[in-house]
């Protein structure tokens, strides 16, 4: 039996962005801009060149920024034809008509699983992608895409994994399992950052999940963790043991781009690839290099 069509993509953008303080106070951390557009931008291409149909942004109070992003600005578009700004007017008429979005409001801060748990009524009983809006993937064929074409092999959901330091392991939800073909694993435990010596595995989940939507039953009956927040690593695990769950190792770069170092790293990879800046950017940066 062929497993059902992913259709829709949860992006959780609720978080206060503590992190990325003073900067995030009065601006979502998502719309800090890497390059020439807001990161949870890039995001939404990744979803949209996967070829999913419909994107359901968790919001929260404070994040109206984000759906102003990517609706239709009359005014603006109004000023852009009159200037004859055509580049720009393409521009931004191409972020409006990018996707369908649906935005859900978290009205307490439960953390990422109960995040997930609230789009239950808009998501419906079909798989769906989750894409957290801090890591971007920089890769020839998106991380999505490459998710979903291991989907219609497995038909299960599937949690994407990078390699990591031994010594780093506690920063992250660590998968354990039994090496099924070249990257992929079939998951058999799930630790929430283990402490130093718990486990032996070296991968880490990063922010790409494939679920079923069995998996808000199981967050529905999550016993709040640490900090009294729902955790989604552990209705993972239920969801493993339930029915099956794959790890990913992905084609392709993270750059965790809510962490001050891994945004900065983010704005440099990305800028020397940009068709306009790359080859000036690159000259700065090898005469920066120098000098320091």
């Amino acid at each position: 039996m062929a497993p059902s069509k992913v259709r829709k993509a949860v992006i959780p953008v609720a978080g206060m962005g503590t992190r990325f303080l003073p900067a995030s106070k009065a601006i979502p951390k998502e719309m800090l801009t890497v390059v020439d557009r807001p990161t949870i931008q890039y995001i939404v291409e990744e979803v949209v060149a996967s070829g999913i149909e419909e994107i359901i942004l968790v919001t929260s109070a404070g994040k109206q920024a984000i759906e102003n992003h990517f609706d239709y600005d009359f005014e603006l578009d109004t000023i852009l034809s009159r200037k004859n700004k055509k580049k720009l007017l393409e521009e931004v008429r191409h972020i409006s008509e990018l996707i369908d979005i649906v935005a859900v409001r978290q009205k307490k801060p439960l953390g990422l699983g109960h995040a997930i748990w609230t789009t239950r009524n808009v998501v419906g009983n079909e798989p769906f992608l989750v894409l957290l809006g801090d890591d971007l993937v920089l890769s020839t064929t998106p991380c999505c895409r490459q998710m979903l074409d291991l989907y219609e092999d497995v038909g299960e959901a599937i949690v994407a994994v990078q390699r990591v330091p031994m010594e780093e392991t506690h920063q992250y939800g660590i998968v354990e399992g039994e090496q099924v073909r070249d990257g992929v694993l079939r998951v058999e435990r799930m630790v929430e950052k283990p402490a130093p010596g718990t486990t032996d595995s070296d991968m880490a989940i990063i922010g790409r999940y494939l679920l079923m939507p069995e998996i808000f039953g199981l967050l529905e009956h999550t016993t709040p963790g640490h900090g009294g927040e729902i955790q989604l690593t552990d209705a993972l695990q239920a969801l493993a043991k339930k029915r099956g769950m794959y790890a990913y190792e992905f084609q392709g770069t993270r750059f965790d781009a809510g962490d001050k170092l891994g945004y900065l790293k983010a704005v440099v990879a990305y800028a020397l690839r940009h068709p306009e800046l790359k080859d000036a950017f690159r000259a700065y940066i090898k005469e920066v290099a120098e000098v320091v």
